[in-house]
C-alpha cells in the first residue's frame, strides 16, 4: 500500500476483527465445487427446458455474441477478502493469499489500457484494496484520463491501515461500488456474516464524510444489492427508492444510486442453491425469465476482464469458471482489434444475466 502502516494497522484477516464470516471458502474445505470445471459440469448436468443458452441466443436473431467498442476495462487483482459472503461467485476469503496481482501485471494492465478506448477502469477482487497494488491502478487510471471505479465490500474501510481510504479515494474522484444485501440488517446479515451490516453502516458514514452520496459527480457512491434467496432481483428504480428513504430515515445515511444484480449460480451460491434443493429450480426460473432486451447491454459485450495473473476473459463470473476469451491470451500480449473480432464465450450460467431485467456490473440491463 502506501508503505507508512505502523505493526498495529495489520489485522488477522482471518477474524471476526478484520470482517464478518457467514461462510468458509469453497477452496479452505476442499469440496468438489472447488473446481471451476465442476462448477460448469453441474450446471450442464441440470435437465432444463430451453437451457442451451447459444439456443436462445439464435431465437432472437444472433449467431452468437460480439462485441460493441470497449468501454470498461475491469482488472480483478486478486481472492483475498476480510470476508466470506455466503453468495460470493469469486470465493474469495482470507485464506485466498496466493492469488494476488503482482506489480509486473498491474504494469502491464496500465500498457495495455492506453491503447483501448475504455473510459472506465472497475477494479474489483476480492477486497481489492487489501491488494499492493490497489493505488498504483488507480493513480495511473486517473492519470491516464480514466474513471476509477472501486468494488468495495465497505467493511474493509474499517481496518485500521485503511483509515486513510475514504478521503484519498474521494481526492481522486473514485466512484465506490459498495455491496449491501439489503438496507435492513436480516437479509445483509444473513447473506454476509452477523454484524455486517453494522460495519457497513459505520463504514457509509466514513464515505458520506469524506463527500460521498452527496451528489458530488467525482464521489459517486452507489450501493449493490443482490437477493438473500434464490428469486431474481426486483426493480431496480423502485428498490433505490425504498433504499433512500430507509437509510436515511434509520441512519442518517445518503448514497447516490442503487444498482440490483441477479445472483449467479456459480461457487457458493451455487453451493448455496444445491444445499438448499434450489439449484433446478432457479436455473428454470433463470431460463424463463430469458430477456431478449437485456441482451444489448450485457457486460461481456463492452468490458474485458482482467484476472489477477494477466488472463483474460469476457466477464468476471467467465474468469471465475476459467472461460478464458476465444482467443486466449495475456495482458502483457493485448491485441485490442483481435478481442474486438472474437465471439464471445457463453455457457448456461450466462442465464443470470439475461434474465428479468438483466443483470451487469452496472445493474439493471434492460430497465429497471
Amino acid at each position: 500500500m502506501n508503505g507508512m502502516f505502523a505493526a498495529d494497522d495489520f489485522v488477522d484477516l482471518a477474524t471476526l476483527e478484520a470482517g464478518p464470516k457467514r461462510s468458509v471458502s469453497l477452496r479452505a474445505r476442499r469440496v468438489p465445487l472447488a473446481s471451476p470445471e465442476a462448477q460448469l459440469a453441474r450446471l450442464d448436468a441440470l435437465r432444463l427446458d430451453d437451457g442451451d443458452f447459444e439456443a436462445r441466443l439464435a431465437e432472437t436473431g444472433r449467431e452468437g455474441l460480439y462485441r460493441l467498442p470497449l468501454e470498461y476495462f475491469q482488472v480483478n487483482v486478486g481472492k483475498l477478502c476480510n470476508m466470506t459472503c455466503r453468495h460470493c461467485h469469486v470465493d474469495a476469503g482470507p485464506d485466498r493469499i496466493d492469488e494476488q496481482m503482482s506489480r509486473e501485471t498491474a504494469e502491464a494492465c496500465v500498457d495495455a489500457l492506453r491503447r483501448t478506448t475504455a473510459h472506465t477502469v472497475d477494479i474489483t477482487g476480492g477486497a481489492p484494496e487489501l491488494n499492493p497494488q490497489f493505488e498504483y491502478l488507480v493513480e495511473q487510471s486517473v492519470a491516464a484520463g480514466r474513471a476509477v471505479i472501486d468494488r468495495c465490500n465497505l467493511t474493509v474501510l474499517l481496518l485500521p491501515r485503511m483509515r486513510h481510504m475514504p478521503e484519498w479515494l474521494a481526492e481522486r474522484g473514485v466512484e465506490v461500488v459498495c455491496s449491501l444485501p439489503h438496507w435492513r440488517v436480516r437479509n445483509t446479515d444473513a447473506q454476509r456474516g452477523d454484524g455486517t451490516f453494522e460495519k457497513s453502516i459505520a463504514a457509509l458514514r466514513l464515505l458520506n464524510a469524506a463527500g460521498y452520496g452527496q451528489g458530488d459527480p467525482r464521489r459517486r457512491l452507489t450501493l449493490v444489492s443482490n437477493p438473500a434467496g434464490a428469486f431474481l432481483a426486483g426493480s431496480q428504480l423502485a428498490m433505490e427508492r425504498e433504499w433512500r428513504a430507509g437509510l436515511e430515515r434509520e441512519h442518517g445515511v445518503h448514497f447516490d444510486r442503487l444498482i440490483c444484480l441477479n445472483n449467479m449460480p456459480i461457487a457458493r451460491y451455487l453451493e448455496w442453491l444445491e444445499d438448499t434443493d434450489n439449484l433446478a429450480a432457479y436455473m428454470a426460473r433463470l431460463t424463463a425469465a430469458f430477456n431478449p432486451a437485456a441482451i444489448d447491454g450485457l457486460m461481456c459485450r463492452n468490458t474485458l476482464s482482467v484476472a489477477w495473473d494477466g488472463r483474460l476473459y469476457d466477464c468476471d463470473f467467465n474468469q471465475m469458471l476459467d472461460l478464458p476469451v476465444a482467443t486466449g491470451g495475456h495482458i502483457a500480449d493485448f491485441d485490442p482489434a483481435r478481442l474486438q473480432a472474437a465471439r464471445i464465450v457463453t455457457a448456461r450460467h450466462c442465464f443470470g444475466c439475461t434474465a428479468g431485467a438483466g443483470s451487469s456490473c452496472g445493474g439493471a440491463t434492460a430497465g429497471g
